[in-house]
């Protein structure tokens, strides 16, 4: 098999074009450039669907993620590995390919199945600690393994077709390039439309299409074209470059190693900084990938037009140099440039708009370090070539380096460098890599060609490099609090503590008027405010008063601590049980919102588990009298799993008779589409749910749902007496520091039930877990300013609730009447 010819030698200087391609299957690389491309667009739906499902099943967590990305990559290099290794001896490469694109399809087809068949499997048992993360990584596995491995080895198969001279390792580079576009398309379509309008289940479906269109197309140029492809039929014998043989040839394989790891590293550290400035809608995570995507596209194009040109390992070399100072951009305008661009994205309400100049952010930030990526996969497969060496083994090789790489360094950044050393670090990190990286390449050529000039240069750059190393700034706390406002925000308050965790980063700010606000990547979660004081007491003191006897507490969602310590107030309770995804988070909101939250972390009676919460009621076999969630806001990617119908399902099932569910849902930030879709979702479940409004300033502003199994009745008078015990003195303090003293004043804010609200909800959206419809519809309304518009028109719709209370006539009468006031 050839390899290179005298453009990659090393007293190279560059060359004129090749000779045009007339070979007779030479003619038809652009038609498999089409076909590679859609494969590509397939891959990435798959990937954005596959991850969605797996993450229901197994948790939001960095650990989660970590498991799921090292089953998908470690199948591609896996696949990348296998093929070459075949006896595929007297097959056509393109016939190879098409069985594998037509495998691909049929293995996506059952992947959803499979994996809510494992969902049915995580309810049967407790899955936490060592034993469940082992369990995850088995599960995912098991899933992604069959279309993974299939995925990685198409490359392989088709640089067996196309002989590895100067034209055909660019057009190896080519097709790279086109896969990655194809990606970027899927990603673009899967993100935007498909799963926005249909359903996970629609959207496979046209991935498979797309896959099995691919398969007929390769069958027919297989049958058109010759078992090899060259596209430079006037090229000699093709010689190896000197300097990588023998001792040296492992640096290309390392540096391209090197190379995926600072790559798929950055892409995480960059998408969970961009996350807290943009929002991490999952939206603006599909815009940051098609971004990452974009640029390797382009990079890939890049270097495939270079091969011919340069000296691959020269090349290779200098490619990994320039990405020093690019990855210090990207912190620089993270840090300096994006908080402060001052379009109207914070106002805004035509989503497309949003999301148009949430990309050119992206663009701005992201774009050249991917280009410079890659473009170093096809320097690399030239770099590496030999004489006579099956493409397919170097293809699947390069692919293989770059693939393990990218896995140790997606799971190394999230899990150890962030929560250790914190992103900024973490950037300087993947500055040192690159600049390793580099030198890994260029000091064997050095060696060789003796060249002052080029060590010289090699030298002043790696000078640079340390300075680029140091010029990178801590990620500020108003980014961590503020996220996308940080620019507007800077001044009016104080950080007092910030923190990276593995999952989450935390910051606690106070502002001039002296509120204490806990933050969560760029967003607030609970704050000491009048308003939101009442709205986290009343996510526990509902249920807690209207359960006849409440012994055992389910918080999901610690935040400031203030819902699950409303619980400690309560004499019968006897066990609470918080689910936290972040471990950074309840030390912090102890320290400063002790007063607040009356110090449940450190209370005996509590139990804190560090997991995804969804993942936990899955697998957790207690139930509970109370289960009160507090999550982050539903337009928060992943968050949504916490709002489906079946997640709403198995919380009725993990409540004791009589238990009741309290969930929080915020009306600012949102728009009618998404609330009506709430709520609709939630009355499935509950039929006999109730609406409770909180208001700012007297505006609509936040509402709890609350549920339980049988329709509610709710004894003014009973409860009253029961605040006026002794023993529930500690309750009856805690109501009136959020202005709800007595039972009246505390149901007062009833907004309504089904009977009230169902002509409204009519036709709402039901999110499901096999659609996540919820996190698209709350994506899109992020900048809406409808909450005293929504709390209106659910308010008009309310009818005197006679059939919920009872009690003394005076004081259903009273109660009536404050309701009535709220009515006017």
């Amino acid at each position: 098999m050839a390899s290179e010819t005298n453009a990659l030698s090393p007293d190279h200087a560059a060359q004129p074009r090749s000779t045009p391609a007339t070979s007779p299957g030479a003619r038809f690389l652009p038609i498999l450039l089409v076909l590679f491309a859609a494969s590509g667009c397939a891959a990435l739906i798959y990937e954005i669907v596959w991850f969605q499902l797996l993450q229901l099943a197994l948790g939001q967590t960095a650990v989660s993620l970590a498991v799921l990305l090292t089953a998908f990559m470690g199948g591609l290099c896996a696949g990348s590995l296998g093929l070459p290794r075949l006896n595929l001896a007297g097959q056509h490469p393109l016939r190879v390919y098409a069985w594998l694109e037509a495998g691909i399809a049929f293995f996506a087809l059952i992947v959803g199945p499979l994996i809510s068949f494992f969902n049915r499997i995580n309810f049967t048992g407790e899955q936490h600690g060592v034993a469940g993360l082992l369990l995850r990584g088995v599960i995912a596995l098991v899933c992604l393994l069959p279309p993974t491995v299939l995925m990685g080895a198409s490359l392989p198969a088709l640089a067996r077709w196309i002989q590895a001279t100067p034209q055909g390792l660019s057009w190896w580079g080519w097709l790279y390039g086109g896969n990655t576009a194809g990606a970027v398309i899927g990603c673009l379509v899967a993100g935007f439309y498909f799963l926005r309008v249909y359903n996970m289940a629609i959207t496979t479906y046209v991935a498979a299409a797309m896959n099995v269109a691919v398969a007929l197309g390769a069958l027919l140029l297989a049958k058109w074209t010759p078992a090899s492809a060259n596209p430079d039929p006037a090229a000699p014998e093709p010689v190896a470059e000197p300097e990588p043989a023998g001792p040296h040839a492992w640096t290309i394989y390392a540096a391209i190693a090197l190379s995926g790891a600072t790559a798929l590293g950055a892409e995480v550290v960059w998408t969970r900084l961009m996350g807290m400035l943009l929002l991490a809608t999952v939206y603006v995570l599909s815009a940051i990938l098609a971004v990452f995507l974009s640029g390797l596209a382009i990079g890939s194009a890049a270097g495939a037009w270079l091969i011919p040109r340069v000296r691959p390992r020269l090349a290779l070399g200098w490619c990994q140099i320039p990405l020093v100072a690019a990855i210090a951009w990207t912190a620089f305008a993270i840090v300096h440039s994006l908080p402060y661009w001052t379009d109207d994205k914070l106002t805004t309400v035509d989503p497309w708009r949003m999301f148009l100049l949430d990309l050119k952010r992206c663009v701005w930030a992201l774009l050249p370090a991917t280009i410079l990526w890659g473009a170093s996969f096809p320097l690399a497969c030239a770099a590496a070539a030999r004489p006579k060496q099956d493409s397919a083994r170097l293809a699947g090789g390069i692919y293989a380096a770059n693939t393990l790489g990218s896995i140790v360094g997606a799971v190394v950044v999230s899990l150890i460098l962030i929560p250790w050393i914190g992103s900024a670090h973490s950037e300087r990190v993947l500055i040192a890599i690159s600049a390793l990286s580099g030198a890994l390449v260029l000091v064997p050529l050095i060696r060789q060609t003796k060249s002052i000039a080029l060590g010289t240069g090699l030298a002043v750059s790696l000078a640079a490099a340390a300075l680029l190393w140091a010029s990178v700034d801590p990620i500020p706390g108003e980014l961590i609090a503020y996220g996308r406002r940080m620019g507007v925000n800077v001044g009016a308050s104080t950080i007092l503590y910030s923190a990276e965790g593995r999952n989450s980063s935390v910051a606690i700010s106070q502002w001039n008027t002296g509120a204490i606000y806990v933050n969560v990547n760029g967003h607030v979660e609970a704050t000491t405010e009048p308003y939101d004081m009442r709205l986290q007491r009343m996510v526990g003191h509902l249920p807690a008063l209207l359960h006849p006897n409440p012994q055992s507490v389910l918080g999901i969602g610690f935040g400031a601590g203030v819902s699950a310590g409303t619980f400690t107030r309560y004499p019968t309770i006897r066990k609470i049980t918080i689910c936290e995804i972040e471990p950074v988070i309840p030390p912090a909101s102890t320290r400063f919102f002790g007063v607040q939250d009356y110090q449940v972390a450190l209370n005996p009676r509590t139990h804190i588990v560090f997991d995804d919460a969804r993942h936990f009621l899955l697998t957790t076999a207690d139930k509970f009298d109370i289960i009160a969630s507090d999550p982050l806001d539903v337009f928060i990617k992943g968050t949504a799993a916490l709002y489906s119908k079946e997640y709403f399902e198995a919380v009725k099932q993990h409540l004791n008779p009589g238990g009741m569910f309290t969930l929080y849902v915020p009306l600012y930030e949102s728009d009618e589409p998404t609330v009506r879709s709430e709520l609709a979702t939630f009355f499935a479940v509950f039929p006999h749910a109730t609406v409770w409004a909180n208001l700012r300033d007297g505006l609509g502003y936040d509402t709890v749902f609350m549920g339980q199994a049988d329709p509610l009745k709710i004894d003014v008078d009973a409860i009253q007496q029961r605040l006026d015990r002794p023993d529930y003195a500690p309750v009856a303090q805690s109501l009136s520091e959020i202005e709800a003293g007595s039972a009246v004043q505390l149901f007062a804010t009833f907004l309504g039930q089904q009977s009230d609200l169902g002509p409204w909800i009519k036709g709402a959206e039901i999110s499901h877990d096999n659609d996540l419809k919820l996190q698209y519809l709350a994506g899109w309304g992020i900048n809406s300013a409808m909450e005293d518009v929504l709390y209106r028109k659910m308010l008009a719709l309310r009818r005197p609730p006679h059939n919920l209370f009872t009690g003394s006539l005076e004081s259903v009468r009273a109660l009536m009447s404050q309701l009535v006031g709220a009515d006017r």
